[in-house]
């Protein structure tokens, strides 16, 4: 069972949100990549929120985030490491900033700030996409 937590990041720009996706290099199939959100493993005693901000200073260099309170979103899927199946569980916030300039880590091999139809259409998990249409909702009422 493996742990994680991430989140949604977005920034407002001349009355517009974009929304920071990230390009990942699949782990389990050599040559195929996919786009997703900042996440990773919990370590130790932090809590999902802490992580959270954690991997998303590992994975984008940014430190200036706000986190939205009353969104916590949490996915559950299976995968196969290592000829084994594993169960995780990644908890998602949504975090603003201000910040345009993105540093990815070496585990992403690009990243973009498009808006929401553009990145409904990018992202590459039916999970991914139900949270996010969950997310962009509670963005856009506030």
């Amino acid at each position: 069972m493996e742990k994680s937590s991430g989140a949604i990041i977005f920034r407002k720009e001349k009355n517009n949100i974009y929304y920071l996706l990230l390009r990942y290099q699949s782990q389990g199939k050599k040559g195929v990549d996919y786009w997703g959100f900042p996440k990773g493993h919990i370590e130790g005693v932090e809590t999902e929120r802490e992580a959270a901000t954690r991997e998303i200073m590992e994975e984008t260099g940014l430190k200036d985030i706000t986190f939205l309170d009353g969104f916590r979103y949490v996915i559950n899927y299976k995968f196969r490491k290592e000829g084994r199946v594993v169960s995780k569980t990644v908890t998602f916030f949504i975090a603003e900033t201000t910040v345009k300039e993105v540093e990815v880590s070496f585990e992403h091999i690009g990243y973009e700030w498009i808006k929401y139809s553009q990145a409904m259409k990018e992202l590459n998990f039916e999970n991914d996409r139900d949270m996010f249409k969950k997310a962009h909702k509670f963005i856009t009422k506030k």
